[in-house]
């Protein structure tokens, strides 16, 4: 299992691999070379980031999650930071700082990327995750 702390400056985002736009979103962001690798985890596949992430309760249908120098940061700040990190290069990484590239920006313009994704899930019958659900299953569903 990898250990997701021993490169300090590497960074971790963890998403949704079914869904479209999370796979599109993870094909074409880059961070700088100068950052360290960006490894990417899909929240669908066991994994001690995920156990983590569900023990400090935090919902992955709700908010895609960056670890990054021993931090977790979840939904706008994930996407805040990583835009901080990224690459200036290419026309999706210029788009990204464009929405993302201030923390206003990113908690104007997450939440309706993420309404988005929600709605994309639910027209092609892709399931929720759940994680503290299958964590804890006490925890009613909100959805």
């Amino acid at each position: 299992m990898e250990n997701y702390s021993a490169v300090r400056g590497d960074a971790w985002l963890v998403y949704d691999g079914e869904c479209p736009v999370c796979n599109t979103f993870t094909k074409y962001i880059r961070i700088r070379q100068t950052v360290g690798r960006l490894h990417l985890i899909d929240a669908r596949h066991p994994s001690a980031l995920m156990d983590e992430i569900t023990a400090a309760g935090l919902d992955i249908d709700h908010g895609m999650v960056l670890k990054f120098n021993d931090a977790i940061y979840y939904g706008s700040d994930a996407a805040y930071v990583l835009t901080m990190l990224g690459s200036p290069s290419g026309v999706f990484n210029r788009l990204n700082y464009y929405f993302f590239g201030s923390k206003l920006g990113a908690q104007i313009f997450y939440p309706a990327g993420k309404a988005f994704r929600t709605i994309l899930l639910k027209l092609l019958g892709i399931k929720y995750i759940e994680n503290l659900k299958h964590a804890n299953p006490t925890i009613s569903k909100t959805k």
